[in-house]
């Protein structure tokens, strides 16, 4: 059945799972081990405070923190009192989060106390700006300044509202009202805030979970960052759905991933590609009993088709997927679906989900129509015109090409070509071919200015353990795989790329060094 149809908005989902679920582990954080009646509880109490500090159907309400428990019900909370949720870049300083606090309007702000050695409240205190909108912080920690307000003081305020009212609260929110505003990563220009609604997220996100195969008692590591659509959506929201164990892992760490792999038998863990690759490559995993795992969920542009043989062969993966989409279209546009051959689930993004039109310009650019296209940017009708014409088409930036069966590749980012003598270059396309490079672990390429040909390729590459690859041996072996144009005409090796909380690399990092 469709998810906005059986459950309308995400707070019925919340209370459905409770009652359907009850006495089954919902999140395990360390030692704490919360049931889904008992999630629904807080989740209610939660909302109760929201009402208690004055939060209103359509009141923005952020949250800057990493993958916690308290980050699910605060959440959670927010949502069911009828607010529209904005979650917040963890690795934001303070004048980002505080540039979209003032443009979403937030009314409260939930935040942590310290994360990664970072004090965010004292960061967002010394960004200096000005947010006349936002009323209250609660701080999800023990301690806060006199100004602000702990979390347990939160939950306690609201002790006064009955549970009978935030229901009635809960009930009243319309199917088609907002539930989040998720702000673009921002590596092009200011972050713009897309505005997707409750039957969008849980019509995509019953897709989804059908799709990947997520079942009841699944136990799910969720290590891709809660701020995120893949983290927010097809971690917390998929799992309610079907009654799966939700693990929050706030850090990526391979170590931390291994460990949890094995002490809570887990069975999904979604991520990006160079999460799995470190998994594989780390020279202690025969240590680790990893053979709960049963299915990976991953999504780039690069997929090596070694990694998806890896995941299954070695490690024994009985589901490998890839996965397209972007915040403007709910996270989700097309996915490859279970029995695909690994060479369509490496080279593709997988097919439209259900009730989506796909087609690609004369340049080739992806264009996207259907139930999960945003509402539009959050008071931004220059941008959202610019994004979504007329005819309803979404209008990707990306760059694909479609195989005979439907299934879409992504070449690039319109913006990240560049003209060697007359010839588009896709880095995309380069990344894909370099990357089977025995001794490469990890590459990304740009263009750079040459006097003769307008632009060529750099590639900065990340060497494999014990892998002794120069510069030259990778020239001269992408002389033979690929059309000379192609050829990156320099080398630059790297410890590691740089790349947002989103797991993307950072072109204009790499553009700043490449200059």
């Amino acid at each position: 059945m469709r998810g906005d149809l059986e459950w309308g908005s995400i707070p019925r989902l919340v209370r459905a799972a409770a009652e359907r679920y009850g006495s089954a582990e919902a999140v395990v954080e360390g030692r704490t081990r919360v049931s889904y009646e008992e999630l629904g509880e807080r989740v209610e109490r939660a909302a109760a405070a929201c009402t208690a500090s004055g939060v209103r159907e359509g009141d923005r309400v952020a949250i800057w923190a990493p993958n916690t428990l308290d980050w699910i019900v605060a959440a959670l909370g927010a949502v069911t009192a009828g607010a529209v949720l904005v979650p917040l870049n963890t690795r934001f300083k303070g004048t980002e989060a505080a540039y979209v606090l003032a443009r979403s309007r937030a009314k409260l702000l939930f935040v942590t106390g310290t994360f990664l050695g970072t004090s965010y409240v004292a960061s967002l205190r010394r960004a200096g700006v000005e947010l006349p909108d936002l009323e209250r912080v609660v701080v999800l920690g023990d301690a806060a300044p006199e100004e602000w307000t702990t979390w347990k003081a939160f939950l306690a305020a609201g002790d006064e509202v009955t549970s009978a009212e935030v229901r009635r609260r809960a009930d009243a929110i319309d199917p088609a009202s907002p539930s989040d505003i998720i702000y673009t990563s921002g590596t092009t220009g200011r972050p713009k805030g897309a505005v997707i609604s409750h039957a969008q997220t849980l019509r995509c996100y019953e897709v989804w979970s059908d799709l990947a195969g997520l079942r009841e008692g699944d136990r799910y590591l969720i290590v891709n960052p809660f701020f995120h659509t893949f983290g927010y959506k097809a971690g917390i929201i998929a799992c309610l759905m079907r009654g799966a164990v939700m693990i929050p892992q706030p850090v990526f760490n391979v170590d931390t991933v291994l460990a949890n792999i094995a002490a809570e038998r887990v069975s999904v863990l979604p991520g990006p590609p160079t999460l799995h690759q470190s998994l594989l490559d780390h020279p202690s995993r025969s240590s680790y009993d990893l053979s709960t795992l049963r299915l990976v969920v991953t999504g780039a542009a690069v997929v090596p088709l070694r990694l998806v043989e890896r995941l299954r062969g070695e490690l024994g993966v009985g589901t490998v997927l890839t996965a397209y989409g972007l915040s403007e279209a709910s996270g989700i546009v097309t996915m490859c679906r279970r029995g695909d051959p690994a060479e369509v689930v490496a080279t593709t993004s997988g097919r439209p989900i259900p009730d989506t039109e796909l087609r690609l310009s004369e340049a080739g650019e992806v264009l996207v129509r259907g139930h999960h296209v945003m509402r539009g940017y959050f008071e931004d009708e220059e941008e959202t015109a610019r994004a979504v014409d007329p005819d309803g088409w979404l209008h990707t930036g990306d760059v694909g090409v479609l195989d005979e069966a439907g299934n879409l590749r992504i070449t690039d980012r319109i913006k990240d070509m560049f003209i060697v003598g007359g010839f588009n270059a896709y880095p995309a396309e380069i990344e894909q071919l370099l990357g089977l490079h025995p001794g490469i672990a990890d590459v990304a390429v740009i263009g750079i200015p040459d006097p003769r040909l307008g632009e060529v390729g750099k590639a900065f590459a990340v060497r494999r353990t014990g892998a002794r690859v120069t510069g030259d041996d990778l020239i001269a072996w992408a002389r033979r795989e690929m059309a000379n144009y192609k050829v990156p005409r320099e080398v630059e090796f790297v410890s590691e790329l740089p790349r947002n909380a989103s797991g993307k690399v950072v072109k204009g990092a790499l553009r700043e060094c490449g200059r």
